[in-house]
């Protein structure tokens, strides 16, 4: 029987934790009465307020302001443009146009853990561990804390004490006419209804680029049915929506968060399974491949960052890019990038590709066999490099739909051969780890190998995070000698 070492870490729901988002209502006639309301009010009064408001939110340094600023250019456009506004008139009117959103209140869990980009501390590995937050509405978002590790094994995560998050700058990419056109072709988003509009654009453009053209396809429109041309052109809006970049500037990582940012992300951001990638040249980058959900389909994305400041968010393509719960490797395998992922709801696949975004050959890894995984398994996370070869976590769904945590040891240079596999379950919920948002889970997007330790975050329920310990020598002998 392997020792798993459970720790009494509990990270749970917080509703103390709210990010700040712009508030505009949709009616423009409402917006402007606001606005009337707001400029009733005296000069010194909004000193006063705002003071009151700064001393609420308990918030230190520029950003809170920067914040409020920000959200003043939601509706800058109503009021006249000789009309002069001091920074706190400007203040004043992005107040009431700001919402808090708990976006942590209901739950926090599905956990993936990776090296922090600053080891700075002698003796001490620091962790960044990403988690998905779910509040008011069940949207969910990707939230960040810090830990450490000590060689004695004790390990703590940063105290909870920022309780504002702030939204990041949105910024579009510059995109490249032929990818963009294999995206949507991929996806079979071109008609003969929007492919003139490639004809408008130059071998790189920027999303305004795309915009005048498309509002050109649609001045020039004499014989198409306006409604149906609206809809094919809206299908390359998506695509370019779904391809953004979002820069943080506040430097305290507690106070970042990914928010719901394009159409195909409007009901949440689920799973985000973190990897620390080595480049070939010795450089690393840190990619997430996560699921976006609009409430009626299910888009696998991928994050990409240097720092946990910047994020790039790009689709991922080709037909083996599908289904949830795709993980890539940490590094190229024989030069390809490779990631594992269900493609059939019930299997475990093998995916391979020469570039991280389009997915194009996959092959069965492995299936269900065991009476704890017979309804379907799925991956938890990256494969983790050892001496021995690729240590793959795993889920498994069985009776009452129970959700336990497996594990299978892969080749190193033919990941696609399986050299040993657990038969009974790693991890699963003890019975005072039943109950919760969602019964009977126990679930992980990412451990990491910490010497010869698996360092395991996992969730309980669907609703908290905690952390457990397994000697790696022991799950290689077991994985060997099952």
């Amino acid at each position: 029987m392997l020792e798993v070492k459970k720790y009494p870490i509990k990270i749970g729901p917080s509703a103390r934790r709210t990010l700040l988002r712009p508030f505009v209502p949709g009616n423009p006639t409402q917006v402007e009465h606001i606005l009337f309301r707001i400029f009733s009010t005296p000069r010194d009064k909004m000193k006063i307020r705002m003071d009151q408001i700064y001393d609420k939110l308990d918030a230190k340094g520029q950003e809170l302001k920067n914040t409020f600023l920000k959200h003043f250019e939601h509706v800058e456009s109503k009021i006249p443009a000789n009309f002069p506004l001091s920074d706190l008139e400007k203040e004043f009117i992005g107040a009431f146009f700001t919402q808090q959103y708990a976006l942590e209140s209901t739950a926090v869990f599905n956990p993936s853990i990776v090296p922090h980009p600053v080891q700075d501390k002698d003796g001490v590995f620091k962790f960044i561990l990403s988690l998905r937050a779910i509040g008011e509405g069940h949207i969910s978002s990707i939230t960040f804390m810090e830990g450490e590790i000590e060689p004695s094994l004790n390990i703590s995560c940063s105290a909870d004490d920022s309780t504002l998050i702030f939204e990041p700058q949105r910024i579009q990419h510059y995109y490249e006419k032929n990818l963009f056109i294999k995206t949507a072709s991929e996806l079979n988003l071109i008609s003969h209804l929007n492919k003139p509009v490639f004809d408008l654009l130059s071998p790189h453009f920027q999303f305004y680029e795309l915009e005048k053209a498309i509002n050109q396809i649609i001045k020039n429109n004499r014989t198409t049915n306006k409604s149906e041309l609206q809809d094919s052109l809206n299908k390359l809006r998506l695509i370019a929506q779904s391809n953004f970049t979002l820069r943080f500037h506040t430097p305290n990582l507690l106070e970042r968060a990914i928010y719901p940012a394009s159409p195909s992300q409007s009901n949440g951001l689920e799973d985000a399974r973190f990897v620390h990638f080595v480049n070939d040249d010795g450089s690393t980058t840190y990619y997430a491949t996560f699921s976006a959900y609009d409430g009626e389909t299910v888009m696998p994305e991928m994050l990409e960052t240097k720092d946990f400041q910047e994020f790039k968010i790009s689709t991922l393509n080709g037909p083996a890019a599908k289904n949830k719960g795709m993980a890539l490797f940490p590094r190229k395998i024989n030069g390809s990038f490779m990631m594992v992922g269900r493609q059939d709801n019930e299997s475990l696949y093998l995916m391979k590709s020469d570039n991280p975004y389009f997915w194009y050959d996959s092959q069965p890894l492995i299936k269900p066999t065991y009476t704890w995984e017979n309804i379907q398994i799925g991956n938890c996370g990256s494969p983790i490099e050892i001496d021995e070869g690729w240590l793959l976590l795993t889920h498994g769904v069985g009776p009452i739909r129970t959700y336990a945590l497996g594990a299978v040891l892969l080749d190193k240079n033919e990941p696609w051969r399986v050299l040993g596999r657990l038969k009974e379950p790693l991890l699963q919920p003890a019975k005072d780890e039943s109950s919760g948002y969602v019964p009977n889970v126990i679930y992980t997007c990412g451990a990491l190998a910490y010497n010869r330790t698996l360092i395991l975050p996992y969730a309980i329920g669907d609703v908290i995070a905690t952390f457990a310990t397994v000697s790696i020598d022991d799950l290689v002998y077991k994985l060997k000698n099952n």
